[in-house]
Order: structure tokens, then sequence, then C-alpha cells
């Protein structure tokens, strides 16, 4: 039996009571502070009989929280699930909820997700721990679905989340094109936080003795130019003809995917086929760390077949054959962003990122270990591209959106 580091057997205490007093107990540690380990202790000192443990696919993959229930050996007995799959579940006789990954269940608004109202209207009578490294990372806002999936919440008085807006937010409208749309995501943190506080058990890498530095390296590679002409063209008309296929962006939300596509080198034509257009980028990937063994995090689906068509066998999908052997590891960023460790990697290499600044700061520290010293992240850009433009925003923890893109590329003011 795995015995606990002081913080998380204090922690895990602290959870415990929040349980019996509150309810709630919300694990607010970051990456690689044991936040698995720390509910698992809790749930068992809470006296819980059945658990439910919701996650997301990937660290069931992995086996991560698998073996740290071993590693605890508890004297519940654990139903592990996917969010996805949450509605699967036909048990009935829980009596504590973990949800891991928190923000990405239940963080969503104004309205929630799936997911969230799966598991607020199953379970949101039973005592749950919250666990993110990430909490309400975008926005403020994101915190009244966060805890109104329990019927327990701080902020029960407030039957929906406009009710709550009211009171907590600043709202703001937002154009895209003629449409206007109500923007809630400035959020009154004075008023939430001392709130939220009595809920929160928040621990850093920093307290918990990590030492390692996160450095980042920009790296550029020219885009061919028939594709930089395809994208000119795109933002000029809206429209590229070619001879059997058409590439369409008639509003603002394609336009900014289009560009991003094809700037990595895939397309999706309007019939819905997608296509390689060139490999530059995993070409240049390849070659650059031709000595290295790296994690590679791509985000368009096409994009995977673009990096096997140049990595071909020096190229693994399975975390478990990178983990014991020298191949290069490849995943999608927006899965791998959250419940997986990439510690075997030489380095960390971004061909592609997405529009999440919480995917971004969580992706970033995949590799991070307490005896780690340093971990090298690579960014591969074209200069003053898309992915250049995303990356400045993200690293402030903001989403890339429509209106950041229209700004960027003067787009919605060509003639």
């Amino acid at each position: 039996m795995i015995t606990l580091r002081d913080y998380q057997d204090r922690i895990a205490n602290e959870a415990m009571q929040l349980l019996q007093e509150k309810k709630i107990a919300y694990i607010a540690m970051e990456v690689r502070t044991g936040k698995t380990l720390t509910a698992l202790a809790a749930a068992d000192r809470f006296g819980a009989s059945k658990v439910l443990f919701i996650t997301k696919k990937r660290a069931i993959e992995t086996k991560t929280i698998l073996n740290d229930y071993n590693d605890i050996s508890p004297c519940f007995e654990m139903q592990l699930i996917n969010k996805e799959s949450l509605h699967k579940i036909t048990d009935n006789d829980f009596d504590l909820i973990i949800s891991d990954e928190h923000h990405a269940t239940a963080a969503a608004f104004p309205k929630m997700n799936k997911a969230a109202k799966e598991l607020k209207s199953r379970f949101g009578h039973l005592p749950m721990i919250f666990l993110s490294g990430t909490p309400a990372i975008e926005s403020g806002s994101q915190w009244y679905n966060s805890f109104a999936v329990s019927n327990y919440s701080p902020f029960r008085e407030y039957k929906s989340f406009y009710r709550w807006a009211d009171v907590f937010t600043i709202p703001s409208i937002k154009y895209f094109g003629s449409l206007q749309v109500k923007d809630y995501s400035k959020a009154k943190i004075e008023l939430i936080e001392p709130i939220i506080e009595p809920y929160l058990l928040k621990y850093t890498q920093k307290e918990a003795g990590f030492t390692a530095e996160i450095s980042e390296h920009i790296l550029y590679c020219d885009t061919p130019p028939f594709l930089d002409n395809i994208i000119k063209r795109l933002l000029k008309d809206s429209i590229v003809d070619g001879a059997t296929e058409n590439i369409i962006a008639d509003n603002p939300a394609a336009m900014m995917n289009k560009v991003h596509q094809l700037e990595n080198g895939t397309v999706i034509f309007e019939s819905g086929n997608d296509k390689i257009l060139s490999t530059h980028k995993a070409e240049f990937i390849k070659q650059y760390f031709r000595e290295q063994k790296i994690a590679i995090f791509y985000y368009f689906k096409k994009e995977m077949e673009l990096l096997k068509s140049v990595f071909g066998e020096t190229l693994t999908t399975d975390i478990n054959e990178f983990k014991s052997g020298n191949k290069n590891f490849a995943i999608q960023q927006i899965s791998g962003s959250e419940a997986i460790s990439l510690k075997e990697a030489d380095s960390l290499v971004y061909m592609n990122l997405g529009y999440s600044g919480k995917n971004f700061c969580q992706g970033r520290d995949r590799m991070t270990t307490k005896d780690r010293q340093e971990n090298n992240v690579y960014f591969v850009f074209a200069k003053k591209g898309i992915n250049e433009r995303i990356y400045k925003a993200v690293k402030n923890k903001k989403r890339y959106n429509e209106k950041l893109f229209a700004k960027d590329f003067n787009y919605g003011t060509r003639k």
C-alpha cells in the first residue's frame, strides 16, 4: 500500500471534512501533484462504499487511475467510466461521485454540456469530489455550471446560469458578421472568489517541490507558395475552385478553420472529402528532431494520417508502446492535453495547436515530473501565420476566436 506525501495526506483529510460538511470538495491541485491519489484517499476516509469515478477515455486506457486505486487499496468499490459514456451507467447505489478533469465536464457556459446535464440529473443529490489542475482557466463564468451539477452548489439560490450572470458577470455583445451574441465571459471575480474559496483545496507544483522549468521554443517552417496562394485567394474571395473539389468559407468560423487547416497541410472540401495537400511541417519536424524521441501534438484528424505518411513505422499512437520503446508518439491535442504523461519524451512538439487556452496550459505540462529539471516544448509556425496568432492568445490563457482572427487577418474589411 502506497504512503501519501504529507500534503496529500492533509488535503485528503480536508476533502473528507468538506464532503461531510458541504457535500462538495474541489481538489484543484496542479498537474503531477497527485490529485487522483488524494481523491481516492479522501473517498476512503469519508467512508464511501461505492464510488463512481468519471474521467477521460485516455485516462482509462493508460490505467493510471486503476493503478492508483490498487496502490491505495481502499475499502470501497469503484466503477470507472469516461464522461461520454455516463448515460450507460445503470447502477444507482453509488454514495460518492469523483469527477476528474471537471473543468471539461461541467465548465461550459451559458448552457451545460450533455455530460454535465447527465451528471446533475442522475447524481446531483450525492456528495461529489471535483478534480482539476486548471479550473475556470478561461473565464470566471465557468464556475457556475462547475458547481451546478451538485444540488449542494454554493450558487444554488440561482436557478439558472442567466440569473446567476445577472449578479456575477458583466454581459456584453459580440458581433459575428450580422449576428449578435450576448457574451457572459467577463465575470466579477471579486464577488465569486469569496463564495467558492471554502470549497477549494489548492496545491501547486512549486509547493510540492517540483523544480522543472518549461522552455518554449519557436521554430519557423515556410509554407509552400502554392498553399500560401490558396489561403490568400480564400481570404479574398471566400471560395477556391479546383478541378473536382471546392474550398468554401462563407462565414468567420469557417474561414478561421479553413485557414487553420490549410496552413498545416490539410483541408476539408465543401463536399466533405478531406485531403493532405502538403507534408512540409511533418518533414521539417522529422528532420529537426531526428536524434530525439519526441511526442507530437496535432489538431485536425487528417493530420494524424499526414504524420504517419512521413514518419512511418517510427511513429505510434499507443502510449504504452511509446513508453517502453524508441518510437515517437502522436496524439490529438484536444485529447492529449489531459490525463496522460509524456515524461519519456525528450521534447514535446506542437505541429499544430487548438484554440483553447485551457488545453494549451495543460498540454505543455505533459512531460513534467518531480525529478525532471527541464521540459523543452517546441512550436512549429509559419511566420505571421494563424498558428503564431493562436499561440499568442492561448499563452495568455485566452481562447482564440473569430473576432481575433478577423482582426489578425483583416478579414471582413476586404474588398
